[in-house]
């Protein structure tokens, strides 16, 4: 079973380098353990915050997809975090991480 090695915060990447492998007498019913080889094949973040010691569930983590925009703007490249949600001629609307909804016009300019 995998145990955290320190105190992983909400959202969180985890990593090899952060977890050890040990035995465990008990585990509660509703947790399904993970091995070292699921975290060297995908990237995961934690989905509550973990205290040192944890067995790490599949529960208590989700899988890291890249939801980053990268904007073009000639010479300048900016790259945020989020998800297109709308794009014309003029401007493009992302939704951030956060919930909130930006619109980023093609010229430079964030409203």
């Amino acid at each position: 079973m995998l145990v955290n090695k320190k105190d992983i915060n909400f959202k969180e990447e985890l990593s090899a380098s952060k977890l050890y492998k040990t035995s465990v007498n008990n585990v509660r019913k509703y947790c399904t353990p993970l091995s070292i080889k699921d975290f060297q094949e995908k990237k995961y973040r934690a989905s509550r915050y973990l205290k040192k010691g944890t067995v790490i569930c599949t529960k208590d983590i989700y899988e890291d997809k890249n939801n980053k925009v990268l904007f073009n703007f000639g010479a300048i490249q900016i790259e945020k975090p989020g998800k297109i949600i709308f794009e014309n001629d003029e401007y493009i609307k992302i939704k951030r991480s956060d919930g909130k909804v930006e619109k980023i016009y093609k010229d430079g300019r964030i409203e």
